[in-house]
Order: structure tokens, then sequence, then C-alpha cells
């Protein structure tokens, strides 16, 4: 990943669980004075839930069968898949000191979400529009994340984009971003607890909130993503480095 001014950039791969771990102590403990932006690559598959969501949406004996792991992670929202295909997953951390820093939650992430519009436009996916109001739920957003749309999030042509959750801490701020590189609700459905007519109509319904921008654009956009933070700033100095984390498993 390039280096980019006043963002210091890393590339973790591992384990989901892990990559989650990880997360969390950017914003636990010791939290960093200085930005931050790291971008996870897992190596596995895996259902994350939100921080608040119950354990029981999920269907354990199911994600057995499909080989698929299940974790938590500390920032909000609800079920989305995790994997090397699925998305690209980008954590950004603002201290409470920094001029991005705000204290309203629901604006909080609308500079973030003009950064990946922008990155998106130049990346040759036009039509990205950033949602500026309050948060839409939906019959199925309590279940599954790309169900709903939140301040900050993008869409292209009417669909969901991109997800951003956040944990924030009086230090400072963690945003977790993922873009859709492939949207298949029918996966995330089929280890949920529901029923078989649930699981159907929840096909049905989810079948058009949401679409993938493909692997291409994908790589393209966060490419453009991090060089549009370096525009931003370019007096603070950035570093890129890459390593495997460890599985604790």
């Amino acid at each position: 990943m390039i280096a980019t001014p006043g963002w210091p950039v890393a590339t973790l791969r591992g384990r989901v669980a892990d990559l989650q771990a990880s997360s969390e102590s950017l914003v636990s403990g010791l939290v960093p004075s200085a930005r931050a932006v790291r971008v996870m690559e897992p190596v596995n598959r895996c259902v994350v839930i939100g921080s608040t969501q119950s354990d029981v949406v999920l269907d354990r004996s199911r994600l057995a069968a499909a080989g698929i792991q299940a974790a938590r992670r500390r920032s909000g929202g609800s079920a989305v898949m995790v994997g090397p295909c699925d998305l690209v997953w980008v954590d950004v951390v603002v201290p409470a000191v920094d001029p991005l820093w705000l204290a309203d939650v629901g604006r909080a992430g609308w500079w973030l979400g003009d950064q990946w519009a922008n990155a998106l436009a130049a990346s040759g996916c036009p039509g990205a529009q950033v949602w500026r109001g309050s948060l839409v739920r939906t019959a199925w957003s309590d279940r599954v994340c790309f169900a709903g749309l939140g301040p900050g999030e993008v869409t292209v042509r009417g669909r969901k984009v991109l997800g951003v959750s956040q944990r924030r801490t009086r230090a400072g701020a963690l945003f977790q971003c993922a873009l859709l590189v492939e949207w298949a609700p029918a996966e995330l459905l089929d280890v949920l607890h529901l029923d078989e007519e649930d699981r159907a109509q929840g096909g049905r319904d989810l079948a058009g909130v949401a679409a993938g921008v493909g692997a291409e654009g994908a790589a393209a956009a966060l490419e453009a993503f991090i060089a549009g933070l370096g525009r931003q700033d370019r007096d603070r100095a950035g570093s890129s480095r890459v390593r495997d984390l460890p599985s604790t498993r």
C-alpha cells in the first residue's frame, strides 16, 4: 500500500476474529493520539455481528455445516459476511483532538463517506451518493447490515455499496468501512436463525438493496481512497507496512 502523508497505513492479514481483536486494540487501552488506517485482509470467511446484536441471530449448526465461522465486532450495526472475496475492509481511526473529529455521531462519518464517494468516482464508478439523513431501518436491518442505511454510508443508483460502523471512546473514534465486492444475501441468510419461509422472503427483499462493485473496482477504489486521504492532509508524514497477524486459534 502506498505511503500517505498524515495517515499511517498498515495492511494486516489474518483470520477475521484476530483482525477484529486488532481493531479493538486501536481504541481501547492506550488509544493512539494520531490518525491511522488499517486495510484488513481476511484469510477465512466469517459472519460478523454488531456490538449489540444477539447471538441467537445466528444458526450455529448451519454455520458449522457451511464451514463459516462467527465473530463479534465492538462497533455497531448488524450481521455482515466477511471474507477474501466479499468486501474490502478498512479501519480508520480519528483521535478526539483531530480537526475531523465530531461529537455528533450522526455527522461524524460524513467526511469519510465523501472520501469513498470520490474514490469510487475516480475508479470508474460514478453516481455515488453519501447518505446524510437519519438512520434508515427496514424489516431486515436489525439482522442484516446492508439492509439499512446510516449517515456517511454510500449508495450507487440507490443501492448501498459501502457500510460504516463506529466504535467511539473519549479518546477517539474507530470507523470500520466495508466496501462490497459482491452482494450475495442468500449466503448470509442461509446461516441466520430463520425458518425457510422467512429465508426465502429475505432473499426476495434483499436482492436489490445493495450491490457489489467487483474485485477490480474495489481494488481501484481502495487505492483512490488512500490517495485521497493523502491529498486531504499533505503536511503529515505517512508510513506503510504489511505484516501477517498470528492466529489466536
